[in-house]
């Protein structure tokens, strides 16, 4: 099994930064993806971005293109994102998740791990 610890959440105002991380321990060599998603209170859990862990290869929402970016560091086993530009629409709480299906990685019952997730507030 894979266990994932997300890191980096907070309080920002509009058009402020943060960046979330994301450390994988376990058979994480094995696995497909690894994607961001978030839920807000009142909503289901959307993507957010994700990342191809052989390849590299990304991928994001619509609504966080051009201010998320996703990449990983495979020495660690850690993927990071990096959010800049935040909007009061960003507050939610992002959870890391580790895909092994070979499906569509923006699909959030593709994944078989979670982490806990970690807050983030943007304040108007």
């Amino acid at each position: 099994q894979v266990q994932l610890v997300e890191s980096g959440g907070g309080l920002v105002q509009a058009g402020g930064s943060l960046r979330l991380s994301c450390a994988a321990s376990g058979r994480a060599d094995s696995m497909y993806a690894m994607g961001w998603f978030r839920q807000a209170p009142g909503k289901e859990r959307e993507f957010v971005a994700v990342i191809i862990w052989s390849n590299g290869d990304t991928d994001y929402a619509d609504s966080v293109k051009g201010r998320f970016t996703v990449w990983r560091d495979n020495a660690k086993n850690t993927v990071y994102l990096q959010m800049n530009s935040l909007k009061p629409e960003d507050t939610a709480v992002y959870y890391c998740g580790s895909n092994f299906k070979f499906l569509s990685a923006g699909t959030a019952a593709n994944y078989d791990y979670w982490g806990q997730g970690t807050q983030v507030t943007v304040s108007s």
